[in-house]
């Protein structure tokens, strides 16, 4: 039994485990989308939303934990400019992970670590309101015809 036993080894020791995590996620934030392996995902996905949370409070002190992390001094300026931003009503959820398949040479199942985009979720929202409009129309215009005859 797994108690108490958090996080990926991945087979790597801690330094390499540590690159590998921090590549990812900055290629994750200066991308929004890569493909890698189901673990190396899974690994990475704790730390990108993380990242996003730091950058929706955007302050001085998460600026400076973000750049302690993150590779690259875009992928940071990125996080806090567009990101931050665009998931500042969204409460976690910020990444999804679509399994692509297997991969040829190896065997390893492929999938895609990406943000979560806020524009659909605005888009659907527009969609319902537009759909409950329509009904609404539909309600009044059935109100209306027989009461009429």
């Amino acid at each position: 039994m797994k108690h108490q036993v958090h996080g990926f080894k991945l087979k790597r020791n801690v330094s390499a485990r540590r690159a590998l995590l921090r590549n990812l996620v900055t290629s994750v934030i200066e991308n929004e989308r890569i493909i890698t392996t189901v673990p190396k995902a899974k690994a990475a996905k704790p730390f990108v939303d993380n990242m996003i949370t730091l950058g929706k409070q955007g302050d001085v002190a998460a600026r400076r934990l973000a750049a302690a992390f993150l590779l690259t001094p875009d992928a940071v300026q990125k996080l806090f400019d567009k990101l931050g931003p665009r998931f500042g009503q969204r409460n976690g959820g910020y990444t999804r992970l679509v399994r692509l398949g297997w991969r040829k040479g190896d065997g390893a199942e492929q999938c895609m670590l990406e943000l979560v985009d806020a524009k659909l979720v605005k888009r659907a929202a527009d969609r319902a309101k537009r759909k409950e409009e329509k009904l609404q129309a539909m309600r009044e215009g059935r109100q209306e015809g027989p009461a009429e005859e």
